[in-house]
């Protein structure tokens, strides 16, 4: 376990409108849902001065033919692409990490690899994958995936595929190009190329990447599962564990599981930051902050479908109890937590779908500033989280209010820095830097015996 005083990390999950279904509704909110990448800039780089670690870019991917039913009601997460985004984003900032979300079931260990190893470069080690798995419906239909996997597959052929990228960035030794020799040709360390060969049950690979080991040695490794599959391959890959608690005893028992499960699998624990979501309405008082986020949930239109975490409830009676419903495929974690809140407060559809599913299961804190630093510092101080992904309601001002109001009080009460102290993700993070495993010598040898 590391000695050093735990910092507090913060990163922040941006969206068009804010997060809550009743944002884009609001007067402050912007006027259109084209993309504007103008908008994003202004975005990051006020997550950028408020030194917060990393902003988090998402990936609601496929949208199946008929799923166009009432769209023209519902707020729909038409953001750009990601790895598209942060890799713009990477030109017009200098400290703050950028997360990309990519599903491994769209996509090749090779060439993910690349453009991950490339945007590494790019932005000087600023860059995160936020490794999803999952497959709905639409998603699967908009790729032409005819047969998905199970829950289990799906992770199965996940953690075959960071494994894959981990060796493909591994490939090149860290410095194989630092020592060209004009005056002999020789242009680089041939003794620091590591082929790739694999033969698996999902994927068959022999390369070598064509970039070099990218500056954090890979991509800091972000993931959200909550299921019991889902947080064992955080405990052996991810390095920030996106999770989601209402409640302090339901989040200590998550820090504790997957801390547990880290150190089981031969990790520091310190080494996976568990970061729940947070929601938050800030107000002068807490009945301004409550009067906010009561205009909010006053322009959720409830009419055409209604989705429950995956779930279509629309036939249901809307101020009903939840029905008993087959578990799905993908969420099972969100969903058993969704299914117990229901139970333990005798909730509602409506109240569930404000409770929960406008918030997609996390704590809302409502009130002053000085009130949503006191419950950051609790769950924090108390082993119920590493740090929080702020979920704001409401952009660009909710993210304003916490950069200006919250981010001063946690500075004054010394958990959350006054500066960037480093220059990558990992340094924010005070995560370590990967060793090649490959590496065959900690001294050079000289290039006459290298080129051999």
């Amino acid at each position: 376990m590391t000695t050093t005083k735990r910092q507090l990390a913060l990163a922040v999950f941006l969206t068009r409108h804010g997060h809550h279904p009743g944002a884009w509704r609001q007067p402050q909110s912007a006027d259109t849902g084209l993309p504007d990448f103008r908008y994003w800039a202004d975005l990051v780089r006020t997550a950028e001065r408020g030194k917060l670690d990393a902003a988090f870019f998402a990936d609601f991917v496929g949208q199946s033919g008929d799923s166009t039913r009432g769209i023209d009601r519902r707020h729909a997460f038409l953001d750009f692409e990601p790895l598209t985004v942060t890799a713009a984003l990477a030109g017009i900032t200098s400290h703050i990490g950028l997360v990309a979300t990519v599903n491994t079931n769209f996509e090749q260990p090779y060439a993910l690899a690349r453009r991950f190893a490339s945007l590494d470069h790019i932005s000087g080690g600023r860059i995160g994958w936020n490794i999803v798995s999952s497959l709905a419906d639409g998603a699967a239909r908009s790729f032409g995936v005819d047969q998905p996997l199970t829950h289990k597959e799906r992770y199965a052929r996940a953690d075959e595929f960071v494994a894959l990228a981990k060796a493909l960035w591994d490939s090149w030794e860290d410095d194989a190009f630092d020592r060209a020799d004009r005056a002999n040709g020789i242009y680089l360390d041939a003794g620091a190329v590591h082929p790739v060969h694999h033969d698996g049950p999902y994927y068959h690979l022999d390369s070598v990447l064509d970039m070099p080991r990218p500056i954090q040695g890979y991509p800091v490794f972000a993931q959200a599962g909550n299921s019991e599959v889902g947080r064992d391959f955080a405990a052996r890959h991810a390095e920030m564990i996106y999770a989601a608690a209402q409640f302090i005893e339901d989040a200590q028992a998550f820090y504790a599981d997957v801390k547990a499960r880290a150190a089981a699998h031969g990790r520091d624990p310190d080494t996976l930051k568990v970061m729940p979501g947070l929601s938050y309405t800030i107000g002068s008082s807490l009945q301004e902050a409550q009067d906010r986020f009561g205009a909010l949930e006053e322009a959720v239109d409830f009419s055409g479908d209604l989705n429950l975490m995956g779930q279509d409830v629309s036939g249901y009676p809307l101020d009903g109890p939840l029905p008993d419903l087959p578990e799905p495929e993908n969420g099972k974690g969100r969903w058993r937590q969704l299914t117990a809140l229901a139970r333990r407060e005798n909730l509602t559809i409506r109240q569930l779908f404000l409770r929960f599913n406008a918030v997609r299961g996390h704590r809302v804190v409502l009130g002053t500033a000085v009130d949503v630093a006191d419950q950051i510092q609790d769950w924090f101080e108390r082993d119920a989280a590493d740090g929080f992904n702020l979920i704001p309601p409401l952009l660009p001002g909710s993210l304003t209010d916490f950069v200006d109001q919250v981010v001063p009080e946690l500075q004054r009460r010394g958990i959350f820095r006054t500066d960037y102290e480093g220059t990558t993700l990992r340094d924010h993070l005070r995560l370590p830097r990967p060793a090649n495993p490959n590496r065959r010598r900690t001294t050079p040898q000289p290039l006459e015996e290298a080129a051999l």
